[in-house]
């Protein structure tokens, strides 16, 4: 019976105090996850997809130029 009476006060400290505390700040985190990217982080993925278009556009025009001085290149490539 000690045992009970013992762990009823932090049983009850806890649902009255904490659970609700945790469940208003649980939600508001879902909320603002939910929103999507912020300014900064659009502002970045922007610049990396730039980056990667002009990327992919050097690997073609590099390719292009392998292909017109060895257009054997590619079979070359996959036996090494």
């Amino acid at each position: 019976m000690q045992f009970f009476d013992f762990m009823m006060v932090p049983t009850v400290l806890f649902m009255v105090v904490v659970m609700p505390i945790w469940l208003v700040m649980h939600y508001r985190a879902k909320g603002k996850t939910g929103r999507g990217l912020a300014n900064d982080d659009q502002a970045i993925l922007d610049d990396l997809l730039r980056t990667l278009d002009s990327l992919s556009a050097r690997m073609s025009t590099l390719e292009s130029i392998l292909d017109e001085r060895n257009p054997r290149w590619r079979n070359e490539a996959d036996r090494e």
